[in-house]
């Protein structure tokens, strides 16, 4: 009955955000589809970036959309891929099951160490050599869009990707009705690790409360400050937004209006107790192992290292309330997917984005989770029993009615990075206004065109 009704929740959060689990095999099928509409639509999938190395495909009601791209494929089809360093085994082991779906086609398909948290940056250092195919987060695709970076996904080969993922993941890959990328994840987002030994279901409700136990139990309780993607907790609770304007291309900011500076202080007083601490994702990591760490805020990206480390005491949970002004307020998050894109100036554009559906699909999404613990965000496979029963996908679900997209420009991140650092050292009362004047004059400034 509890797994019932956490997937209704779930299948809630799914709509309402880009919150997903993960789960096991399931007997969903994404075989290639003989309609003559796939076929049709399989005509649009080589731009003329591909005009040299793929023929124009047959009329639409010849051949499947995979059929068609085989029959007009000769040669070698040569594929550079991008994924996260930890996630190379797992990108290489799809990547030769894909070969072996297709044995009629001869691949050279590479795989490069490239974070789909730095992606954007290398890619826009020259678009045209980038890789054919890459791992992006979503606060991406927008800057990606605008370089031409992103082949739209006008076409489909396998699966309906728009109708197998969750809105709020398709809502991420695309600008206006237009889908840019494939989701891959619905679990970029945070949430709140703890040790059952140090803290009970009910301490972790408030931020106080668990402080007090951290204290006594000579305990850390982890936050990255640094980072404007964390920042927008305690700034979201208090009421204030940042948003990109996309006619102007500018950051509108109130981070340093009244609620604003209400929610620096209280950031600011946290830090002060000593037991809230300012920690990098490794250091969290580290503390958690030796057991100086007893709560962190962070992601699913940490979490076996949690589970490891706190064995039948490893529990996760939604964010703490915390007191903003002398009220309880509800921590926010962002929350987020990560994305395929195809480079629209592949030579193989079209085998690029089939290829980017297979790492997408049903099956790898599921083996992704079983691998690596990533929540999918194919619908799916986010209700199997075995993601229902997940710790870290049962938080994100708490959590993502809390959540929302983070939609802003590049002035956004240095000065966030600042302010969080400064915060951290618990800075004066009188010096708080100062402080956020300064950042959202940097978040809200012009982004500068950089010479020819």
């Amino acid at each position: 009955m509890k797994k019932k009704l956490l997937s209704v929740l779930l299948c809630g959060a799914m709509v309402a955000g880009c919150l997903t689990g993960c789960g096991s095999k399931s007997e969903a099928n994404t075989e290639a589809p003989a309609a003559d509409e796939a076929a049709e639509e399989a005509a649009d999938t080589t731009d003329d970036a591909a005009a040299d190395t793929e023929e124009e495909a047959p009329a639409a009601d010849t051949a499947s959309a995979v059929d068609n791209l085989i029959a007009n494929t000769s040669g070698t089809v040569t594929l550079r891929v991008w994924a996260g360093e930890e996630d190379q085994e797992v990108t290489q082991t799809l990547i030769d099951g894909f070969k072996e779906k297709y044995p009629e086609v001869t691949f050279d398909i590479t795989v490069g160490v490239e974070s789909e948290s730095t992606a954007k940056d290398t890619i826009l250092t020259d678009v045209e050599a980038a890789a054919d195919v890459f791992t992006i987060a979503d606060d991406q695709v927008n800057d990606l869009v605008n370089a031409g970076a992103l082949q739209e996904v006008s076409a489909t080969y396998t699966f309906d990707v728009k109708s197998e993922n969750s809105e709020g993941s398709i809502a991420a890959a695309s600008i206006g009705d237009k889908l840019y990328a494939y989701p891959m994840t619905a679990d970029n987002g945070y949430f709140m690790f703890y040790d059952a030994s140090v803290f009970s279901e009910e301490d972790v409700a408030s931020l106080d409360t668990m402080i007090e136990k951290a204290k006594a139990a000579n305990k850390k309780i982890g936050f990255q400050a640094p980072s404007g993607w964390y920042l927008e907790s305690f700034f979201g609770a208090a009421g204030c937004t940042c948003v990109l304007n996309q006619e102007t291309g500018v950051n509108e900011c109130d981070w340093n209006s009244a609620n604003g500076v209400a929610a620096a202080q209280a950031l600011s007083d946290y830090f002060a107790t000593g037991v809230f601490v300012n920690m990098q994702d490794a250091e969290m990591a580290t503390g958690i192992t030796d057991g100086s760490v007893c709560a962190a805020v962070n992601g699913v990206w940490n979490a076996q290292t949690a589970a490891d480390a706190w064995g039948e005491n490893y529990r996760a949970a939604k964010l703490p309330t915390v007191k903003i002004g002398g009220e309880d307020k509800q921590l926010r998050s962002v929350i987020g997917c990560k994305l395929i894109g195809v480079n629209p100036h592949s030579q193989f554009v079209g085998w690029a984005m089939l290829l980017a559906e297979h790492l997408t699909n049903i099956e790898s999404q599921v083996y992704r989770f079983e691998q690596r613990g990533y929540g999918p965000s194919n619908i799916a496979a986010a209700s199997t029993d075995e993601v229902l029963a997940n710790p870290a996908v049962a938080a994100l679900a708490a959590q993502s009615q809390f959540g929302n997209l983070q939609r802003v420009g590049a002035n956004f991140w240095s000065p966030t990075e600042t302010l969080g650092s400064v915060l951290a050292e618990s800075p004066s009362a009188d010096e708080i206004q100062g402080i956020l004047d300064t950042a959202v004059e940097g978040i809200t400034a012009p982004v500068e065109e950089s010479a020819e």
